[in-house]
């Protein structure tokens, strides 16, 4: 038994909910598109999970979050999909993939058979288990990474108040997990190995505001030491955790948020793997021509760093799902895939966004004992990150814009002194970058002074070229 369509999204995440959306507007026909996701929903917007949806008060709850509307765009219930003509396959598990035949074959035996296959499969979160520590099936040890997670996650935490509540892990998960932890009126105390929480994003400096941020609302941070063991009672709960300093802490509810693993092992040994993800090309291509990777899976080239990377953001999931599909349906309209890398948060009245690349020499401005605050990072001369706590809706969009243009950075002190006026000044300048190709891949590079305001013989070049050019066009004119 089988069935066959001509586009199939294996996965169902944020990055299928949008690749729909987009597959619609391209005018895909009824009947020609499945999805098939392991869970019993229709995609929806998991950073919900971490944030609304652990809400004590009007919580977020299904069909409010349904994609696409993170992005301000159509909220695609399951009525959507059957009006669209597009087939859900939910709570249904995959057990094997053949690119070479285009089959997938379900754990109930069913074969399904697709022309263009969009993989979509993302992550899953890492288990205590892997890292030598037993106890994840205790009822109150939380992991978040779905919808099923997340509901029993507030079921403890509601017979939780009052009680203690260790989160295990500094990152994401675990900063936004704790927040909504403490607003449940449960005593927190978060445990990571790293010197400073977010230890792959954050500076210490940028880390140090958001950790003394945290502790003013009751939560205690235990650093640079990780999980040895649970202390259960005689019913199998978590009373308790031993940590490898020797320290004990008293637990009710225990949170895991210690990474994730993308979910690659369907096709391990048929296409080609990097960076721990399914490598593709920019036009989110694998190295199967029919096959096409997006999201948390997919290590595709960041032609701003002329490298590949992959990248776990739902920001990234969203965009490279509708350009693997308009790859797909308009392959002689479609650009590469020019993606800068972007990262965000938003945990009490704190709202920070990141974008580009923390490499080099961070430069930091504002008020670091005030509301609003960021940083650049200088890598080789070129600016080649931004980070801005507390911005405007255009401040944001102005540290996007200067990071994607790259200027060159001679003074770092003049940086520092025109702060965030760097890149509002930068952002407002009519300047048009071409971009020049890098080791196969692609970097915009900025080599132009006129990029820099405190330069101001820049205007001076700009007038001139410009008359130059206008002589110049005025005596072709005078020739035809």
């Amino acid at each position: 038994m089988g069935r066959a369509f001509v586009y199939v999204i294996l996965g169902g995440g944020v990055a299928a909910g949008y690749a729909a959306l987009e597959f619609t507007k391209k005018g895909v026909s009824h009947g020609e598109l499945c999805i098939i996701s392991e869970e019993p929903v229709a995609p929806y917007e998991r950073p919900a999970l971490s944030k609304g949806f652990l809400l004590p008060e009007a919580p977020a709850r299904l069909p409010a979050f349904h994609t696409c509307v993170g992005a301000n765009e159509e909220r695609l219930t399951p009525k959507w999909y059957k009006e669209h003509g597009i087939e859900l396959i939910l709570g249904t598990r995959v057990k094997s993939a053949d690119v070479r035949r285009k089959t997938l074959l379900t754990a109930t035996g069913e074969t399904i058979s697709y022309k263009f296959l969009i993989i979509a499969t993302g992550a899953r979160a890492l288990k205590l288990e892997e890292f030598g520590v037993s106890g994840s099936d205790a009822e109150n040890v939380c992991y978040l990474r779905d919808v099923a997670d997340a509901t029993r996650l507030v079921d403890v935490m509601q017979k939780s108040t009052g009680g203690n509540a260790v989160v295990i892990g500094g990152g994401y998960i675990g900063m936004e997990c704790a927040a909504s932890l403490v607003i449940n009126k449960i005593n927190v105390s978060m445990v990571f190995p790293e010197p400073h929480c977010m230890g792959r994003l954050f500076t210490p400096k940028i880390a140090s505001y958001y950790e003394e941020f945290y502790k003013s609302k009751g939560i205690n941070f235990v650093k640079g030491t990780v999980l040895s063991s649970f202390v259960f009672n005689a019913e199998g709960k978590v009373t308790g955790v031993n940590l490898k300093d020797g320290s004990y802490l008293p637990s009710d509810l225990v949170v895991v948020g210690i990474g994730i693993r993308p979910n690659t092992s369907l096709f391990e040994g048929q296409l080609t793997l990097e960076k721990g993800g399914i490598k593709v090309n920019s036009r989110l291509q694998t190295s199967n021509t029919s096959v096409y990777a997006v999201g948390d899976v997919a290590s595709f080239p960041v032609k701003t760093f002329g490298e590949i990377r992959r990248l776990e953001h739902v920001d990234a999931a969203r965009k490279s799902a509708r350009h693997a599909v308009s790859a797909i349906m308009e392959p002689e309209k479609t650009p590469e895939f020019d993606y800068l890398p972007f990262f965000y948060s938003r945990v009490f009245s704190l709202s920070w966004q990141f974008y580009g690349d923390n490499t080099g020499e961070a430069v930091y401005f504002g008020d670091f004992s005030g509301t609003s605050f960021g940083a650049y990072w200088v890598n080789k001369g070129q600016l080649v990150g931004s980070f801005l706590e507390g911005g405007s809706k255009e401040e944001y969009e102005a540290i996007a814009n200067v990071t994607r243009v790259k200027p060159e950075i001679e003074d770092l002190s003049e940086l520092e002194r025109q702060g965030l006026g760097f890149a509002v000044a930068v952002s407002q300048q009519p300047v048009v970058v071409p971009p020049v190709d890098v080791g196969g891949l692609g970097s915009l590079v900025v080599s132009e002074k006129a990029v820099y305001p405190w330069h101001a013989a820049a205007g001076v070049v700009v007038a001139a070229s410009i008359a130059a050019f206008a002589y110049w066009y005025g005596r072709r004119r005078r020739r035809w």
